[in-house]
């Protein structure tokens, strides 16, 4: 079916599918062909993220695919009413154990490059009017409950323990504020391509594919934080040595302003598993994703002075030069 569309949409042919970590794609004349689906997406969306490819790959970064056009030369293709992008790269069977944080810091450096204003993509300066936002959608949710006795187990325990998260959030989003007026941005804290959401799986596991639907054009920090939070939550009694050891790779190219060790502490502070996982609860329809979502809930309860103990250690363990640029720390974590 895919071979057909290319075939009829693209005017390509390629007979080989290929199952790529979360894509599918074909395999043909060198190339991998990457198809997507991009939900969400309008059609100046794809145009701005076609932009972005190719500046990248102007400037020498060959993992980046780019958007093919149709024979009608549109990016976004209908094909028995599905719609498709697909995305095209030479091929490259290269191991993939790479050294992440020099990767990620060469990727930012390269996004910071880019030569035109970005619009649709970008969340600079955004955050905590988005954290506002959330936080202001839970509390509703949460003063709904307070006078009715809870459904199960799950609101009893979000109840419970939203105060806290509560003062989580305000301490974040504080946080951000203070940063935003006390410290002075540098060059390197000008706006770049990140990602939504970067983790070590990010790029895939078998070859190295940066995909423009992935990316958001923000401060740097995002991405380091949201790495960070994910490998600490994916084994949260060994993350510092990952941690160690990424941070150095990432600073062994870029090396990090006080603005940007403050912008990522600040983001780490948002407790964002905790607004997911309520969210998650209260968006499905599913018992059984419910049920997830409980569990889910109480480990997180289980493990909050864990965390703590990882928010009041963090600086140290990526090697932030804590006193020589004055980084201000969270005193109640300390008590």
């Amino acid at each position: 079916m895919l071979q057909k569309m290319l075939e009829n949409q693209y005017g390509i042919t390629a007979q080989e599918y290929v199952k790529l970590d979360s894509f599918d794609a074909l395999r043909g004349n060198g190339w991998l062909y990457i198809i997507s689906n991009p939900a969400g997406k309008e059609e100046d969306d794809i145009i701005e993220l076609g932009k972005i490819a190719e500046h990248l790959r102007n400037y020498g970064d060959l993992h980046v695919p780019l958007f093919l056009p149709t024979k009608d030369g549109q990016l976004i293709s209908e094909w028995e009413k599905n719609k498709y992008c697909v995305l095209a790269n030479r091929q490259s069977d290269e191991p993939r154990k790479i050294r992440l944080g020099r990767k990620l810091a060469k990727f930012h450096a390269r996004g910071r490059r880019v030569p035109f204003q970005i619009e649709r993509s970008s969340r600079i300066g955004q955050w905590k009017s988005l954290w506002e936002k959330r936080l202001e959608q839970m509390e509703k949710v949460w003063n709904g409950l307070l006078f009715q006795t809870p459904e199960d187990e799950f609101e009893r325990m979000f109840v419970d323990s939203f105060p806290y998260y509560l003062g989580l959030t305000e301490n974040a989003i504080q946080y951000l504020v203070d940063t935003e007026l006390d410290d002075e941005p540098l060059e390197t804290d000008s706006g770049t391509v990140c990602h939504d959401r970067f983790s070590q799986k990010t790029w895939g596991n078998h070859y190295m594919i940066k995909n423009p639907f992935d990316w958001v054009f923000d401060h740097r920090s995002r991405d380091l934080a949201e790495w960070t939070r994910e490998r600490y939550f994916r084994n949260f009694q060994t993350y510092d040595v990952d941690l160690r050891q990424f941070f150095a790779e990432y600073q062994s190219i870029e090396p990090l302003s006080s603005f940007s060790w403050r912008l990522l502490y600040s983001r780490i502070i948002f407790p964002l598993h905790y607004f997911e996982c309520i969210e998650n609860y209260y968006i499905t329809r599913s018992e059984q994703e419910k049920k997830i979502c409980e569990e889910q809930l109480s480990k997180i309860l289980r493990q909050s002075s864990e965390y703590e103990r990882f928010l009041a250690g963090f600086f140290q363990i990526a090697g932030a030069p804590i006193n020589r640029l004055n980084l201000p720390q969270l005193e109640w974590l300390f008590k």
